[in-house]
């Protein structure tokens, strides 16, 4: 299984694949801070990831394993037929020097990607496109699959790692196996300083804060809250509210996510 850096392979990354992005530290394009605690942290360049894979019907050859510093998962060099490489995610057991494929319909094998409808129920599957031709969006973080229930009419219905069952359009690619790193889960990071190097900045609870600061400052000693329901710095509800606008994949939705207790 690929659950241990000592498994990935030592060379360096591929030069030609890789990209420069510039920094945010959470600010928006007006320099506006929109996303708090962020900053700092380690150099790292971004690996350009084929999510699509579009190179039909062309047999690849894994040349090695790498850590990728901007995601969870694993990836994988892979070498073409026709001499190209890209890299993509990692299933958990692919290896080096393992072939695999992306066609309209291949062996149900790990690290093959095809059409779903061309995938037996009960197969767990991968980085699996909303829309055909639009690269996969969806199943992508470490140790994560969606398992195939059925076939219906135009519509595969899939189980999400979250327990939610969707439908999803039968023409839509998705990669056979489970997203390499599953462990990722159980990390410990054991001291603030690995947290700073990964670009996170430290946190301060609201109740250590002065009233002027957050809704929840203030008070003697270790006081509480002082009202009803948990707010944000600027005043809105916070903490089990719901923030998920309406689009245009909830009616494919046919059973919601498990809550959390």
């Amino acid at each position: 299984m690929l659950s241990s850096r000592k498994l990935l392979s030592k060379k360096k990354p591929e030069k030609k694949l890789l990209l420069f992005l510039k920094k945010k530290a959470g600010r928006n394009s007006a320099g506006r801070l929109t996303v708090r605690h962020r900053g700092g942290g380690a150099k790292r360049l971004y690996r350009v990831i084929d999510f699509g894979q579009e190179k039909l019907n062309v047999k690849g050859k894994v040349l090695a394993l790498e850590y990728d510093p901007n995601r969870t998962a694993f990836i994988a060099l892979i070498s073409y037929e026709d001499n190209d490489k890209r890299y993509i995610l990692s299933p958990v057991g692919l290896k080096e020097n393992d072939e695999i494929i992306c066609s309209d319909k291949a062996e149900i094998e790990i690290g093959n990607r095809m059409k779903l409808e061309n995938i037996p129920p009960g197969t767990g599957v991968y980085n699996i496109e909303l829309e055909p031709g639009r690269g996969g969006k969806i199943v992508r973080s470490a140790g994560t699959s969606s398992q195939i229930l059925v076939h219906e009419g135009r519509y595969s219905h899939l189980k999400m790692p979250s327990g939610e069952i969707r439908k999803i359009f039968k023409d839509c690619f998705a990669s056979v196996g489970q997203v390499s790193n599953p462990k990722k889960r159980f990390e410990n990071l054991k001291k603030a300083g690995r947290r700073r190097l990964k670009g996170w900045r430290p946190t301060v609870r609201g109740t250590a804060m002065n009233p002027i600061d957050h809704p929840h400052g203030g008070g003697s000693g270790r006081s509480p809250i002082g009202m009803k329901h948990p707010k944000t710095p600027w005043g809105k509800p916070a903490l089990g509210v719901k923030t998920r606008r309406k689009k245009w994949t909830d009616k494919l939705i046919i059973k919601g996510r498990k809550r959390k207790r």
